[in-house]
């Protein structure tokens, strides 16, 4: 009993010095208030992962570019190789390919940093894009996230830019290539062009400036705009409700899963070391950039077959595909085969993506909030216009490597190029009927299961000497899972004034006319029940 006493004696002590502490901790800092941020729930789906993957590769991409940097000497100051590289003893080379090689074969451990870095480096924009691609078709760009769309769109823009920058800098043949046709992109610019290009590589390409100003731009000015628009976006998403799934007690009004700490924690720290161990598998036993077989840029070479990473390959591909156009206005030269797939194909695309979101709730006159991700099949235009986008893109990423598809394929360079020119053009609108009459099957497929019930894969013969399939009715469950949301019907035309009124109600009716074939639901608040 003195022993239970004193334990109990010792017991309140310790709780009183707890709450001494935390009560000035308090006082000082929101530590109480913190409490409800740890308890924040996530819901409980592969799909919502997508995001994380690009933020770890990211962080894998942060500490290996600090190790980098300690090493790299990002000079143009050329200078006779005596490495341990033999092949290229004696080459004149730039100080910036020199120090790669010198990462890659004097560094102890170095290679495997450098690969891992570039590896992360394709994950990191891929992650992003699948992201973003989860986020369209599931439609949780809609209010009140369009800001975060608008920042995740932004994100994607400065990881291209990010990438394209790094990979420049070893000053390599394929690299060297590659700032070629960037340089090239830059002439194309109508009348300041020149500027332009001297601007940039600081005089007569290849200059002198270019890869300093690649390497401030690389380690400092955008992962700096990175760093703040990823933390931007993670305030939004602690901020605002997370989407989740249509389900059982799941509503526009809460969120259903596990809470931040210490389940998600745990599972989210488990994936950061997940993706770090992959990359570091892929980095130790996949060879990438081999810099060295490719030598020093030298203007007067190009490497065969050489192909850019797989995030630029859409403008490679655009750049091979449009004819060689060009126009001569006022002693000045156009070239349309470049400013349009360089310059203006891109400035198109981002500005799609940018404002889709507005133009999503401009035609169906949607204002409501939304928290429950849509399924793809429930909303067939934008469904389709999704799968075109990605057609469109996967032709220009294959035509950036028609060369090589040629050699492979042993065909004609020529026949390939006109197949992927014919296939732009043709491939997304058929992608677009494809994937609408695929949803709209889907959900007359839920339609008959609501109606029906489920299939049990029993036949019984009739009365009358028929067969007919047993079907079991769908627990409620499933039943709120098919059930569709109503979407907002479109304008009447006579309400639509003016020509702009009259092409939003076109819209609208092109956008919604699907919606009756959506199962719907008469009572949303039982079902929730």
């Amino acid at each position: 009993m003195p022993l239970n006493r004193r334990r109990a004696r010792a017991g309140a002590r310790a709780r009183r010095v707890g709450e001494r502490l935390a009560d000035r901790a308090d006082a000082r800092l929101p530590v109480l208030e913190g409490g409800r941020l740890l308890r924040k729930a996530f819901p409980d789906h592969w799909s919502f992962l997508l995001g994380e993957l690009a933020l770890y590769s990211f962080v894998v991409l942060l500490l290996t570019g600090v190790w980098l940097t300690l090493f790299f000497d990002p000079s143009m100051t050329e200078s006779a190789y005596g490495g341990s590289y033999r092949p290229l003893l004696g080459v004149r080379m730039s100080q910036a390919y020199r120090s790669t090689l010198d990462i890659s074969f004097e560094v102890r451990g170095g290679l495997l940093i450098r690969q891992l870095h570039h590896w992360a480096a394709l994950v990191f924009p891929a992650a992003i894009g699948v992201h973003l691609l989860r986020v369209f078709f599931t439609g949780a760009f809609r209010r009140p996230r369009k800001a975060n769309w608008v920042i995740g769109v932004t994100l994607f823009l400065l990881a291209l830019a990010e990438g394209f920058a790094g990979y420049s800098l070893p000053d390599d043949l394929l690299s060297g290539t590659g700032l070629r046709i960037a340089q090239g992109i830059t002439l194309a610019v109508p009348v300041a062009g020149t500027y332009v290009s001297m601007f940039v590589f600081g005089g007569e390409f290849p200059g002198q400036d270019v890869v300093p100003r690649l390497y401030s731009l690389h380690i400092l000015l955008l992962p700096g705009l990175l760093l703040a628009l990823v933390c931007a976006h993670l305030v939004l998403v602690f901020h605002l409700k997370h989407t989740q799934w249509a389900g059982r007690g799941r509503t526009e009004r809460n969120v259903v899963g596990k809470p931040l700490v210490p389940r998600f924690a745990a599972s989210s720290t488990g994936l950061f070391f997940l993706v770090f161990g992959v990359l570091t598998l892929l980095a130790g036993v996949a060879q990438i950039n081999p810099v060295w077989a490719y030598g020093p840029y030298r203007a007067d070479l190009v490497s065969t077959g050489s192909q850019p990473d797989w995030y630029v390959g859409f403008l490679e591909g655009a750049l091979r595909l449009v004819p060689p156009w060009e126009t001569a206005v006022a002693g000045h030269t156009v070239m349309w085969n470049v400013l349009l797939p360089a310059l203006v194909l891109p400035g198109l695309l981002f500005a799609v993506l940018y404002s889709y979101p507005f133009f999503e709730r401009w035609v169906t006159r949607d204002q409501e909030e939304h928290h429950l991700a849509d399924r793809p099949r429930d909303k067939p235009v934008r469904t389709g216009l999704g799968v075109a986008a990605i057609a469109f893109y996967a032709v220009l990423t294959a035509a950036g490597g028609n060369d090589v598809l040629a050699h492979a394929c042993d065909v004609s360079l020529n026949l390939l190029t006109w197949v992927f020119r014919v296939a732009l053009v043709v491939l997304p609108p058929v992608a677009f009927m494809a994937a609408k009459r695929v949803c709209l099957a889907l959900r007359e497929a839920d339609r008959e299961r609501l109606a029906e019930g489920a299939e049990t894969g029993e036949v019984r013969q009739t009365l009358a000497g028929g067969y007919a399939e047993r079907h079991e009715p769908l627990d409620e469950a499933h039943r709120y899972v098919l059930y569709g949301r109503d979407l907002p019907e479109p304008p009447a035309p006579e309400e639509a004034g003016g020509r702009a009124g009259r092409l939003r109600a076109s819209l609208s009716s092109w956008y919604c006319d699907d919606r009756a074939g959506a199962p719907q639901s008469s009572d949303d608040d039982a079902l929730e029940r």
